[in-house]
């Protein structure tokens, strides 16, 4: 195992940081020239992998960037901090522990770096998870009086609800005809009252997501869910059959009338955001089907095998990497746009702002000595064609730059009989912004325009102003084949890897999350007295 506190440093240590600092000093060319005058970009900026095309020909990187930033990624060792996690070394060095989330989707035929004893774990859970699952879909399983469960609501907060929550809706088209999906993630009232004011509780299966089985929250509601169950008539002594536990403390769930053979694990090397591959996809394996379940799992693990073998000049995570550290380290730009253009995807982007922001939010290298560079950007986005009639026009003209991944769908599945006009206008749009933000107009070219429209010589000057747009802003498009559950699958493994190479690149730990547990804590410590002042006798000491 390379020792990873020692591979370098800091970035800045780096040669090849050092040279990509003095080119972003030097005057950058404009896309708009670039785009015109460089015609191999988009085959040096392009590459291709498990359905999925990424075309970074409008980032503001020129050949020698390119070359800069190659080397960058190599002298960082990528390469050997990728391999120490998928041979399960402990490289979440302030928990001591591996992360392999990436152990999750391997082949359950084969043993992968992590060994034997991990994948017969995974291949049983995963087993008991489709089996499950399954079962709920057909009507094999069933509630106290023998009905069949028509409505499930996930309890969960975090990755336990946000990872498949957004997988339910990315693919909704197989949903259909199975058991509805609801997911509660908030501990307000009415967020729960919300979705169970309307079911049927002898039809209703309760799952609680929780790794620890403690999360407040997620506690909150679970109680509050078992009460109405009872409330709702289900006998106090057959609730457990309508109660599922998803967990790595099994022993607590059990504590709380969760029964054995409704409980499913996951282990303390799973971090939450990269969750989504285990038990607790349960709610996901449950819409669309065991088999459809192995078929996601199947695609992340064609972008693992990408990943680990694709020559770093054609490696789709780390291609993103880099145009990212670009970005926010020599062009000091502290945002990242997501913007993806098919609707179903409405959920991607608050998904992946959870998984790189708790994962690259961070201020100390893994050393523990305060971070020297710039770490995680600011994630934020949503739908494409609505941001267009919102916030686009601040992209556009306005004093902010901000590097945006379009996402695009090349294929159309949905059974409407102008399906194929509705996919049109869409990916028109997603292309026309792309380049619109890349070359902008000027001045010159917008006071031409008007000229031709007959505006007024005495206008011209000041309408010329308002109505040309500076461009120069860095976008990269992923373009998908299809969205199905395998190309979902490589969509969020290509991210989860991207991620985590710039936390290679920036030698930061990208697994653990301390600033999430400080409020946790402080929640606690706070309880206590708020509780014991709730007890006490009015006018009088406890």
């Amino acid at each position: 195992m390379p020792d990873m506190t020692t591979l370098h440093a800091t970035p800045t240590a780096l040669p090849a940081w050092s040279a990509l600092g003095e080119l972003a000093a030097a005057p950058l060319t404009h896309l708009r020239e670039l785009l015109h005058t460089d015609t191999e970009r988009s085959r040096r900026l392009s590459a291709s992998a498990c359905g999925i095309t990424l075309d970074a020909s409008r980032q503001r990187i020129t050949p020698a960037i390119h070359s800069a930033l190659i080397a960058l990624a190599e002298q960082a060792q990528v390469g050997a901090q990728r391999d120490a996690m998928f041979r399960g070394d402990p490289i979440n060095l302030t928990e001591h522990r591996p992360v392999l989330h990436v152990a999750l989707r391997g082949d359950p035929k084969a043993d992968g770096p992590w060994g034997q004893a991990i994948s017969a774990d995974v291949a049983r859970e995963l087993d008991r998870v489709c089996t499950f699952a399954d079962g709920v879909r057909s009507g094999a399983v069933t509630g106290h009086s023998e009905l069949v469960f028509t409505d499930i609501v996930n309890i969960g907060i975090g990755g336990s609800d946000l990872g498949p929550r957004m997988c339910a809706d990315a693919l909704a088209h197989l949903t259909v005809a199975a058991p509805r999906v609801h997911y509660v993630s908030n501990p307000d009232a009415w967020a729960l009252y919300s979705v169970l004011h309307s079911l049927d509780a002898a039809r209703t299966l309760i799952v609680v997501s929780s790794k620890t089985f403690t999360t407040q929250e997620t506690l909150t509601n679970a109680a509050s869910c078992q009460r109405w169950l009872v409330d709702s008539g289900v006998p106090a002594e057959r609730v457990s059959r309508h109660l599922v536990a998803i967990t790595a403390s099994p022993k607590k769930s059990a504590e709380l009338g969760y029964p054995a053979d409704q409980t499913f694990l996951f282990w303390d090397w799973v971090g939450g955001r990269y969750s989504v591959w285990s038990a607790l996809g349960l709610p996901l394996a449950i819409g669309i089907g065991g088999a459809a379940f192995r078929e996601f799992l199947a695609g992340a693990r064609a972008m693992d095998d990408h990943f680990c073998t694709a020559p770093l000049a054609q490696n789709l995570p780390v291609l993103m990497a880099l145009a990212g550290i670009w970005n926010r380290n020599f062009l000091h730009l502290p945002t990242q746009l997501i913007v993806p253009y098919a609707s179903r995807l409405v959920r991607f982007t608050p998904f992946v702002q959870q998984m790189d922001m708790e994962s690259n939010g961070k201020r100390t290298h893994i050393d523990g000595t305060p971070a020297t560079v710039d770490t995680g950007a600011i994630v934020w986005g949503g739908l494409g064609i609505d941001g267009q009639h919102a916030y686009f026009q601040l992209l556009h003209q306005g004093k902010h730059t901000v590097p945006v991944d379009f996402i695009g769908v090349q294929s159309e599945d949905t059974p409407l009989p102008l399906a194929s006009t509705h996919h049109a206008v869409v990916n028109l749009n997603l292309r026309a912004q792309a380049q619109a933000m890349a070359e902008g107009r000027s001045v010159e070219a917008t006071r031409a325009l008007l000229q031709q429209d007959g505006v007024a010589a005495a206008e011209l000057d000041a309408l010329a102003q308002h109505r040309s747009f500076e461009g120069n802003i860095p976008s990269s498009i992923l373009w998908l084949d299809r969205l199905s559950p395998a190309r979902l699958g490589s969509l969020i493994a290509l991210y989860e890897h991207k991620v985590f190479t710039q936390a290679a690149i920036w030698r930061i730990n990208a697994f653990d999350q301390w600033g999430v547990e400080l409020g946790k804590t402080m929640a606690k410590q706070m309880e206590a007295p708020l509780a014991a002042a709730q007890h006490r006798p009015a006018g009088g000491k406890a």
